[in-house]
Formats: structure tokens, C-alpha cells, sequence
């Protein structure tokens, strides 16, 4: 056989691995769990960290106020150095819709060692124990809740007694390039991360969706967050990792009932979301960089090479094994797309799609080593040997 041949064969035989090896990834039924009502209902505050999100918070907070929750709830939004009227939008939007009762405050700029985000729900955090909630929602402010997703989360958390469960909201799809780019998204995210893997008891892997993150207020205390992970830039699957370090049990979903309103109709704004944490995702490891393309060249840019090449050079064990790899990655991706109501015929194009990935992959590398790290609405955060360890 070709050289061409056996790389193809060692392709079809990563996707087998895949296909069953890797908690089935592509199986889109992690959902979260329906429960009965609760005889009591415990106290929650939903903390909302806001950095200019002036535009977001229209088609979000609302949603938050209008929370059909049967117990006691409040919401703090912490406006994280905004310059577009973020808190006074926020204000003006409680004033309108009422429901659940708002709290606007301001940290003020991050102390050294601190991303903004994990700063502002330290600050956001610190003022909702003053009303000793049993539970707190960390939620985004570009994130819409349905009417009973509160209510949902909470039984789901209080039934199933898990101490962190978090959905992945369901990311706007609008113009050609969310299309393309936004299933493959999430598609990714869960191959690294199987959600089955997450919440089996007991489980090693860890990881969490930081849009919708319901949290038992005992168990960050335990974990000792956000001031364990205060320089994450994953902060999700950091808070995550230190939840279930100490002894807490975690679940991770897709969503049903939460949504993000945040646009990305260019693919430059998709580049963006994927290469300003692309490279820390690998702990800025040039082996693990390295290995990455390497797997990713195999994985999904191999197959349709040498069906290709297997066509034009009449190598059937080429085209062969390169045509089905590509039926089998296809078959793994149309789950999601399913989920997010596209047309299968996008299955064929994920070559393509994680080509994309794998140049966002290197330029996030790029960026760190020019020393921008990881930068994020006018904040650039140093690089991890720059930043105090916890």
C-alpha cells in the first residue's frame, strides 16, 4: 500500500476510537434533568459579571428579572470598568420590567493576579453571601434564561445533590459563518471534554460552560473560589477542576432554556472568541501546540486528502479508507447539528470548519509569544509566569 494509504488508515482508525473510545462525544443527550418541585425552596443569588455590555443586556437581563423562581432570589450585576452606560442600562431595565430585586455595583479595576471576569465575581460573590443564598448563579450578561430556568437548574442541583451544574447555552446562529463555525464550536468542546465523562460520579475529567453555572454556595467555599483560580482565563473549566478537587460533584448540559444573545456575524469576531484562549486551553505548551495540529491534520484534514488523492492517482485503499473516515466524521457531527436545527449537509464541510480551528489554534500561540496574551475588551492578561500562582 501508499504512504497515502496507511496515513489514511491510521485516520479511519483514530475515528474509530473516537466514534466509541472517547465517551461518545458526538451523542447530543446530556440534558439536564427534569425534576419535581421542591417542598422548600432555598435561597439563590445570580451573579452577573458585565464588562460593555450596554448592547447584550436588552435581550438578557430581562429574562433574569422575569424568573419564575418559587423561593427567594436577587440578581448582582457587577459593572466590570464599563465606558458604555453598562450599569445604567442594567438600572434603567429593572426599572421597566421589575421582578426579582438588582443590585448594580462596580469593583473597580482588577488587582494584580486577577483576570476581570473571575475580579468581578469575586466582588459580585462577596455581596450576595450577605444574604447567605444556598445556591449562586453565575450567569453571563449576554445569556437569556427562559421564564423557569432558575427553577429548573435548582431542582436539578438539589434532587440529584450535585454541587455545580452548568448548560451550555445555545449559541446564536444567524449569518454563513455561525453556521460553519458555531456547532463545530461546541462540537470540539465536547470531544475534549465528554459531558458523559463530566458527570459520571467520581469522574477525573472536569469541565463546565461559564454562561449558565449553578454553584452550591458551600462548595465554593470549600474550593476556595474564584480566589484559587483568580488568573484563569478558562475560567469555566477552572472553577470547574476546583469544585470537584474538593469533593464536589458536577454535571455539564447542553441547553434547552439558555441562550446567548451575543452576535459573531463576521468570521473575524468568531476568530476572535477562539484564538484569545485557544493557546491557554494547552497551558501554552508548544508539545502540546505541536500535538494538537499533528492529531487535528490526521483527524479531519487527512480523510478528504486522500479520498482526493485516492481518486486521482487510482489508489483505492487510499480513497477508500480516506472516504470512509470522512462518512464516519460526518456522522459524528450531524447530532449536533441537529441540536442546533442546520442543515446535515454541513456535516461534509467540518474539514473545512476545523482547518479554520486549527489556524485560530496557532494564532493564539502566535499572540502569546509576541506577549499580547490573552486579550478581551480592552484587557490584556500577562502571560502565566508573569501572574502569581495560587
Amino acid at each position: 500500500m501508499s504512504a497515502v494509504a496507511w496515513i489514511a488508515l491510521g485516520s479511519l482508525a483514530a475515528w474509530g476510537w473516537l466514534l466509541l473510545g472517547q465517551g461518545f462525544f458526538w451523542v447530543t443527550d446530556q440534558r439536564l434533568p427534569r425534576r419535581e418541585d421542591l417542598a422548600a425552596w432555598p435561597d439563590v443569588a445570580v451573579v452577573v459579571p458585565a464588562r460593555d455590555e450596554a448592547g447584550s443586556l436588552p435581550a438578557s437581563l430581562p429574562s433574569l428579572l422575569a424568573q419564575d423562581y418559587p423561593g427567594r432570589a436577587q440578581i448582582v450585576l457587577v459593572d466590570d470598568g464599563s465606558t458604555d452606560g453598562t450599569g445604567e442600562v442594567a438600572l434603567a431595565l429593572a426599572e421597566r420590567y421589575g421582578g426579582l430585586p438588582l443590585r448594580v455595583v462596580t469593583p473597580g479595576e482588577p488587582e494584580p493576579g486577577w483576570t476581570g471576569k473571575l475580579w468581578a465575581l469575586r466582588h459580585g460573590i462577596a455581596l450576595a453571601k450577605e444574604h447567605e443564598p444556598e445556591y449562586l448563579l453565575l450567569t453571563d450578561a449576554d445569556i437569556a434564561h427562559a421564564p423557569d430556568s432558575l427553577r429548573e437548574l435548582v431542582a436539578a442541583a438539589r434532587t440529584g445533590g450535585l454541587d455545580l451544574v452548568s448548560q451550555m447555552a445555545r449559541l446564536r446562529i444567524a449569518t454563513g459563518w455561525e453556521r460553519l463555525v458555531v456547532p463545530a464550536f461546541v462540537y470540539f468542546f465536547s470531544q475534549l471534554y465528554p459531558f458523559r465523562w463530566v458527570n459520571r460520579p467520581g469522574a477525573r475529567t472536569a469541565a463546565a460552560a461559564g454562561g449558565c453555572v449553578l454553584l452550591r454556595t458551600e462548595a465554593a467555599e470549600r474550593a476556595g473560589v474564584p480566589v484559587t483560580i483568580r488568573h484563569a482565563v478558562i475560567d469555566d473549566v477552572s472553577l470547574a477542576r476546583a469544585v470537584q478537587r474538593s469533593g464536589g460533584r458536577i454535571w455539564l448540559g447542553l441547553a434547552e432554556k439558555v441562550d446567548s444573545v451575543r452576535p459573531y456575524p463576521r468570521l473575524a469576531d468568531l476568530w476572535r472568541m477562539v484564538s484569545r484562549s485557544a493557546y491557554a486551553q494547552l497551558l501554552h505548551s508548544p508539545l502540546l501546540l505541536a500535538g494538537t495540529v499533528v492529531g487535528l491534520t490526521l483527524v479531519y484534514l487527512v480523510p478528504p486528502v486522500a479520498l482526493c488523492a485516492g481518486i486521482l492517482r487510482h489508489d483505492p485503499a487510499a480513497g477508500w479508507a480516506g472516504g470512509l473516515a470522512w462518512a464516519v466524521m460526518a456522522a459524528t457531527y450531524l447530532p449536533m447539528l441537529r441540536y442546533y436545527r442546520q442543515t446535515p449537509l454541513l456535516a461534509a464541510a467540518l474539514p473545512f470548519t476545523a482547518l479554520l480551528y486549527l489556524l485560530m489554534t496557532v494564532d493564539s500561540a502566535v499572540q502569546h509569544y509576541r506577549g499580547r496574551g490573552a486579550a478581551w475588551k480592552g484587557r490584556t492578561y500577562a502571560r502565566p509566569s508573569a501572574t502569581p500562582e495560587s
